[in-house]
Parts: structure tokens; C-alpha cells; sequence
């Protein structure tokens, strides 16, 4: 099955469709853009706070890893 993730000649996204209903979502902030994560049978969801309604994002370990390393560094940074 495609799930977007990954183009067709790649294998299988790792990432399940995980149950975030009875997450425990942790905040850094309390702003109306606030960025939430929870920790769900061994991958990191992160979701917009003032919309949690909206979709989470999925990730692995690793994914999750490369991403706060690489934020810590100011690759995300708007300047």
C-alpha cells in the first residue's frame, strides 16, 4: 500500500497507524501555536497544539533524533 511517504520503488513506511486518543501530550509552551509530543508505542507523534484536531506527525527513534539535533543547530531557523 502507498501511503505518500515513501515513492513506489522504496519500502514500506515504518511508521503505523498509531491510536493517539489516550496520548499523553507534552508541551514546551503555552501559546496558541504550540507545538505538543507524545511519546506512543516506541515512535514520537507531534501535533500543533491549537489545532489537535489537525494530523499528528509520525516519528521514528531516529527521524525524531535528526530533527531535534538538526533544530538544536538552527537549521529551521527563519533568519
Amino acid at each position: 500500500m502507498f501511503s505518500g511517504w515513501e515513492k513506489p520503488d522504496q519500502k514500506p513506511d515504518p511508521r503505523p497507524d498509531l491510536d493517539l486518543s489516550g496520548a499523553d501530550w507534552r508541551s514546551g509552551t503555552q501559546g496558541a501555536g504550540d507545538v505538543q509530543i507524545a511519546f506512543v508505542e516506541g515512535f514520537i507523534a507531534m501535533r500543533n497544539g491549537g489545532r489537535p484536531e489537525n494530523p499528528s506527525l509520525i516519528f521514528t527513534p531516529a527521524e525524531w533524533r535528526a530533527f531535534v539535533l538538526n533544530a538544536r543547530d538552527g537549521e529551521f531557523d527563519l533568519t
